[in-house]
């Protein structure tokens, strides 16, 4: 197969390269909208209990499914003052008209809205969208509250959030191909020593880059896609593609020396090694991210559907695209060398150089190395063990977007759950005025208000000035009567006749443990029989989101735990191998978790990085990071092995096939090491603290993974190993098809 490709593109090399333009060129008049059809959010789960109870709000009592909290400030006015109040009541007056907007609730209807310090106060507006959908009327909404002349405003909540996040991503992609772009190509040239040998991989990095963003845009069409693919697209295909053509490109440069120039036989030979090598290690990392897919969380899958994409696009690209350039180049594939750096031995062929005796010290001492790295990789590790699984909050954007700074207003004014109360939700087929409903409504409101978790609550039951001794049927027709004054005490949104609403305001933020010990309580509660208590909310939505993706998680691992075993069972027909390689990979990305704790969960070198320490880690995080990583490093394990594996099919001596294939892949590994730490660490820059943590874990990973444990870690256990690392049974070997097209 590998042959005929390469042939192929040796006999119409033009051909292959004006058809990949022509799909470059498809993407130029969408470049510039190219987000518009992806979405922002995607964090929740669609089947939750809080989903469920949000969903029953919405049609039994006309529920928000989205609100904007528009806070409002002064220097010269204290937030109660009738003044305060009326220019309030003045600047939000034109929402009213937008056909969007479900109610307002402002600080003169609820004095709960103003902050005890009185410094500041807020009102509440309620939209009939999604945050994610109303994200887009975000910036509408902003431009027509009124200004005034004594008040500071600034809008925080869900639809702003998700509005700033889409600006930040935007503004971060930017930001970070600026930086990857030239710092790529300064690396490749430090690999090469020539110009246009860096520029090879680069081109084709960027043509596989720019036809995945097409796919993308289209298939965005027709399926929900998070925003955050644009970044990862970059990050995944720039870093994949040039480390696939570095490995094919390398091996081109070798053989066209070995062969005295003949570019045909090179071209043929790098595609059915190196070409082969690339392939399969396309297979695994494409394995790892089509695990994404099988989650039910919008913002997992569609960074599995554009991580599949971009690996097979950048695969292809590789297989088709770059032995097309390397024909056309031929021997001029060394020009414009760069002075000292072109006199490297690029072909890696010596027999006794640096990695060829570093293979050689290890296998002296392989017990002592073994342990040695794999107590460091423990301790690289070891802060995971007291990870905080969250979801994500205004803390991940920068201090210098609106939705950010109204949370902290409101973060500091208020307790920590007064921007994220819990929604519960008590449902019956009976009538809630029934004093049977009263009973189990006014049975859950004391409940509430007895425990020291909670700040204060609304219901139907409470009212200012109402005394909570009264029964429960005296206190809800003294609220009915001032309904029928003209007093709005908003009692349509908290009971209706099957259902009722209690908001509960804890004193903790929303991911605390203590509010989760709450959540756990209110959802074991004993309702009468024909009742039923379901909660919604923050602390809901965080529990529920970690739920169902780390319910899900074991049997995505397995999946593609099993299939990438599988493959290099094939490719290389040995049982130890691939077990091998999922361990070493394994203690690769838990070095990369404890990283991720460490720094963004502790707070660690946060002045440095430019970030809030967040307390917590995003859920989805390490599941991203692991099926990345664990294609990422089993990419170098495939290349380091088929060079390992030619010469023990050469030599049939294990410790000399280690060094060799240590020798001729140990400077590639580590420059294409180099090329995905360069690409993915100019995410660093970002303002999004997902995106951040994602490049820095990821760079920090790779740079582990090449050096500590390909580096030692693997030569060490296959001298301990010895003969076993080729070991299979001969019934197994027999059944199993030949997938091993490479030249031994």
């Amino acid at each position: 197969m590998f042959e005929s490709l390469a042939t192929f593109a040796c006999r119409r090399p033009r051909g292959v390269v004006v058809a990949w333009l022509i799909l470059i060129a498809c993407v130029l008049p969408v470049l510039s909208h190219i987000d518009s059809p992806l979405k922002v959010g995607g964090f929740s789960a669609s089947d939750s209990e809080g989903a469920r109870a949000v969903a029953i709000l919405q049609d039994e009592l006309g529920f928000s499914p989205s609100q904007l909290a528009v806070i409002f400030t002064s220097d010269t006015l204290i937030a109660d003052d009738p003044a305060f109040l009326r220019q309030v009541d003045a600047a939000v007056a034109p929402l009213r008209n937008l056909p969007y907007i479900d109610d307002v609730i402002t600080p003169s209807l609820d004095e709960t809205l103003i902050a005890p310090s009185k410094r500041l106060a807020y009102a509440v507006v309620g939209l009939s969208q999604p945050a994610e959908e109303a994200q887009r009327e975000a910036r509408e909404i902003e431009a027509t509250i009124a200004d005034q002349p004594d008040l500071h405003i600034v809008v925080a909540g869900g639809p702003s959030f998700y509005a700033d996040v889409e600006f930040a991503s935007q503004r971060d992609l930017q930001r970070a191909e600026i930086i990857a772009f030239p710092f790529a190509l300064v690396a490749l040239v430090f690999v090469f020593g020539s110009l246009v040998a860096a520029a090879v991989p680069l081109l084709v990095g960027s043509a596989g880059v720019a036809v995945t963003l097409l796919a993308l845009y289209w298939l965005a069409h027709v399926a929900d896609l998070s925003i955050f693919v644009l970044n990862l697209t970059t990050m995944l295909g720039l870093g994949l593609a040039i480390d696939y053509s570095l490995f094919v490109t390398s091996r081109f440069r070798e053989e066209l020396e070995r062969r005295g120039g003949d570019v045909d036989s090179a071209v043929v030979t790098a595609m059915m090694t190196a070409g082969r090598a690339v392939f399969f290690s396309g297979m695994t990392v494409l394995v790892g991210l089509s695990g994404l897919t099988l989650f039910d969380i919008m913002f997992l899958r569609s960074v599995g559907i554009a991580g599949v994409l971009v690996v097979a696009i950048s695969t292809l690209g590789a297989l088709t695209l770059l032995p097309a350039l390397l024909k056309l180049l031929g021997n001029r594939i060394n020009a414009l060398a760069v002075g000292p750096l072109a006199r490297r031995d690029v072909g890696s062929h010596v027999s006794h150089g640096f990695w060829y005796r570093l293979a050689k010290r290890v296998e002296r001492r392989p017990i002592l190395v073994t342990l040695a790295t794999v107590a460091i990789l423990a301790m690289f590790g070891s802060p995971f063990l007291h990870a905080n699984i969250s979801s994500p909050d205004a803390t991940m954007l920068p201090r210098d977007l609106p939705s950010r700074q109204g949370f902290d207003l409101l973060s500091s004014e208020f307790t920590g759950g007064e921007i994220s109360p819990f929604v519960i939700l008590l449902r019956s087929d009976a009538d809630m005025r029934d004093p049977a409903s009263l009973r189990e409504l006014d049975a859950l409101d004391r409940f509430l208000q007895n425990d020291p978790r909670v700040g204060h609550i609304q219901s139907a039951l409470t009212m200012p000035g109402v005394s909570p001794s009264l029964p429960p049927a005296q206190r809800l027709q003294l609220r009915e009567r001032a309904e029928r004054l003209g007093v709005d005490t908003r009692l349509d949104k908290l009971l209706g006749q099957h259902a009722a609403m209690i908001l509960a305001y804890p004193v903790e933020p929303a991911n605390s443990e203590q509010n989760k010990e709450l959540l756990r309580d209110l959802r074991a509660w004993t309702a009468g029989d024909g009742y039923s208590v379901l909660v919604a909310g923050g602390t809901a939505e965080i529990v529920d989101v970690v739920h169902d993706i780390y319910s899900s998680f074991p049997l995505v691992a397995t999946a593609i735990v099993g299939t990438t075993y599988v493959i290099l069972l094939l490719l290389f027909r040995s049982i130890i191998l691939p077990l091998k390689a999922i361990v070493m990979n394994t203690m690769s990305i838990l070095a990369a978790y404890g990283a991720l704790v460490f720094i963004f969960q502790d707070g660690h070198f946060h002045r440095w990085l430019d970030f809030t320490p967040q307390g917590y880690v995003e859920a989805s995080l390490p599941v991203i990071m692991f099926c990345i990583l664990f294609g990422l490093s089993m990419d170098y394990e495939v290349f380091l092995l088929s060079r390992v594996q030619e010469e023990w099919h050469r030599t049939g001596d294990n410790d000399e096939a280690v060094a060799v294939g240590l020798e001729r892949s140990g400077r590639i590994i580590t420059s294409a090491a180099l090329i995905v730490v360069v690409v993915t660490a100019s995410f660093v820059s970002a303002d999004v603290v997902i995106v951040k943590a994602l490049g820095l874990c990821i760079a920090l990973a790779v740079a582990i993974d090449a050096t500590i444990v390909r580096a030692l870690l693997v030569p060490a256990t296959m001298k301990l190993l010895g003969h076993w690392n080729w070991w299979i049974p001969a019934r197994l070997d027999r059944i199993l098809p030949m997938v091993d097209f490479g030249e031994h």
